[in-house]
């Protein structure tokens, strides 16, 4: 089912007579809230990343309940109390990538880019740019990036009494190794 609707999703929105997509099902999302009384940490490595860098167009999407935390009490209120994972299953970016310099898939080498678009979670769409790298390595692809968002911007409440535990702003680190879709 999985890979019918990753056909479905790129042969829709990314496939080009000339495309060069890549892809990763494998691909990674960090959260981070750092507080004076706690830190809170969590990860999620089954985040689908696609990059078509004929079109440049990117989509990166998780589902929330894999968000994997250091206490199964945070992952249970992440989930039930926070971004109400069962009523909005997924977060999805949707948008382009504007590299600083053309990116050569052939050639080694780190090129800046800023990922403009929107980011849905929780309900909410908004949009946001995001600084990062494409890396290649060896025939290799990879992306990264490091951004901030803010709780309120994606309407995502925090108890008063827990607002000293819980940072508005969650750092989060996207990354991922990327292989080329064969047609």
């Amino acid at each position: 089912m999985k890979n019918l609707l990753l056909a479905a999703f790129i042969s829709a929105s990314f496939l080009s007579t000339n495309a060069q997509i890549y892809f990763s099902r494998t691909g990674y999302l960090g959260m981070y809230s750092k507080t004076n009384m706690e830190d809170i940490k969590a990860d999620n490595n089954k985040v689908s990343y696609i990059i078509n860098f004929s079109t440049n167009q990117i989509e990166i999407s998780c589902l929330q309940t894999a968000f994997e935390f250091e206490k199964a009490l945070m992952q249970e209120h992440y989930n039930e109390n926070y971004v109400q994972s069962e009523k909005y299953p997924r977060a999805v970016f949707k948008g382009k990538i504007e590299p600083a310099t053309p990116i050569d898939l052939k050639k080694d080498g780190t090129y800046k880019i800023k990922a403009s678009g929107n980011l849905e979670m929780h309900g909410v769409t908004k949009p946001m740019a995001v600084d990062g790298v494409v890396k290649i390595s060896a025939g290799k692809v990879s992306v990264e990036a490091k951004f901030p968002i803010s709780c309120k911007d994606f309407n995502i409440q925090i108890e008063s009494a827990l607002k000293d535990n819980i940072s508005d702003k969650i750092d989060v680190t996207a990354k991922a190794d990327l292989a080329e879709l064969k047609k």
